[in-house]
């Protein structure tokens, strides 16, 4: 097959050599080989490639949803966009069900911290061009990095993150909270909402 005849039929920018199969694509291993040595795909890791002229455009958090599947952008990196936490973070953390992960690419460093799937909700679709990612709700960040962060445990630990909770929904995250059913969190956030008079 020829590259502008793969080009036509793989549509994502981001693709698995499995897509290429359910796609019809027919296609040598030693063809990829060629094409990534050539500069037309970028190997992103394992069995996943991007078109390269695409890439260069494509936000990173796209990358993330696409590197590790199901996952949610969250933590530092979702608290940071909220303007939850005063840090700009240059990092993108993310939420999997599977285990933890981690992968550094020119376009950013990209980690995954695992939860049960019990407790994979609590983030919106975000409907980017050209893929969609996932992006936790500010009051499910918030609580997974507390869930995640076993160092934060009192109120000078909540008080040296600075926090500023205006983006929080008060029903929502306690009904997050009540999904979590740990009395740290539970503690955690009683304190916080003392300490930040936050009612």
């Amino acid at each position: 097959m020829k590259y502008i005849e793969f080009r036509q039929l793989v549509k994502n920018p981001i693709f698995t050599t499995q897509d290429l199969t359910l796609h019809g694509a027919t296609y040598a291993p030693s063809q990829l080989t060629s094409w990534k040595q050539k500069g037309y795909i970028t190997k992103l890791r394992g069995r996943l490639y991007a078109f390269t002229d695409i890439l260069k455009d494509t936000a990173p958090e796209i990358l993330s949803a696409s590197l590790h599947s199901p996952s949610y952008l969250s933590l530092e990196y979702a608290l940071s966009h909220y303007g939850v936490i005063p840090e700009a973070v240059y990092s993108y953390t993310a939420i999997t069900s599977k285990t933890t992960r981690a992968y550094t690419l020119p376009q950013g460093h990209f980690s995954y911290r695992h939860l049960p799937p019990r407790l994979f909700f609590g983030y919106q679709i975000i409907n980017s061009n050209p893929l969609p990612y996932n992006l936790a709700e500010p009051e499910k960040a918030l609580l997974d990095y507390f869930y995640l962060t076993p160092s934060v445990k009192n109120s000078k630990d909540l008080g040296e993150l600075r926090l500023n909770l205006e983006r929080l929904q008060e029903d929502k995250l306690h009904e997050y909270l009540f999904h979590f059913d740990s009395r740290r969190l539970d503690y955690l956030v009683r304190i916080m909402k003392d300490l930040y008079a936050y009612h």
